[in-house]
């Protein structure tokens, strides 16, 4: 049995390192190669409509809130959500070529999905804003906790791809 500190340790950690890789993607989509236009291309490619840029905003959005949000330990499963979302839409539109990363499969957003799903059921520990605030009694409770990650993030995810994603035809070059 650990005790308390080596769980609040271990809940930092796996917070901060979820949070900083999530909030890069949404950095790098804003600030880095072709940011929000380059960005919206590419969603368009994917098959995103009616209008990559919406997407490439709302993506880099929920990427850089849930990522800070992580770090900070602030409504920590809400933020656990948005990663479930985003890895969600991530897996079927650009990683659904395989299972492997290195083939360009979902191996690596599953991976990261799956990890803010625990830690939306395991809580951010006492080393956060939602501790410090109360907010982790009322949020993050168990099956509260996996249920506030899980049901937001897989619907909002599922239903972007329903409502806007096109498949683009298949070519044969």
């Amino acid at each position: 049995m650990t005790s308390t500190t080596e769980f609040d340790t271990v809940m930092l950690a796996a917070r901060v390192i979820v949070g900083v890789v999530i909030f890069l993607h949404g950095y790098n989509k804003v600030f880095r190669g072709g940011k929000i236009a380059g960005t919206a291309s590419w969603f368009e490619g994917l098959g995103m409509r009616p209008n990559g840029r919406i997407h490439a905003y709302a993506a880099a959005t929920t990427e850089l809130g849930a990522g800070v949000l992580l770090c900070l330990g602030l409504l920590t499963p809400l933020a656990a959500a948005g990663v479930i979302g985003i890895c969600t839409v991530a897996a079927r539109t650009d990683h659904r070529g395989a299972f492997f990363m290195f083939k360009n499969g979902w191996e690596y957003v599953f991976v990261l999905g799956a990890f803010a799903a625990v830690i939306g059921a395991l809580g951010p520990g006492a080393w956060s804003l939602d501790a410090a605030t109360g907010l982790e009694e009322i949020l993050n409770v168990g099956w509260r906790g996996l249920l506030i990650a899980l049901v937001p993030g897989l619907g909002l995810g599922i239903a972007t791809i329903l409502l806007f994603w096109r498949p683009p035809e298949a070519t044969n070059d």
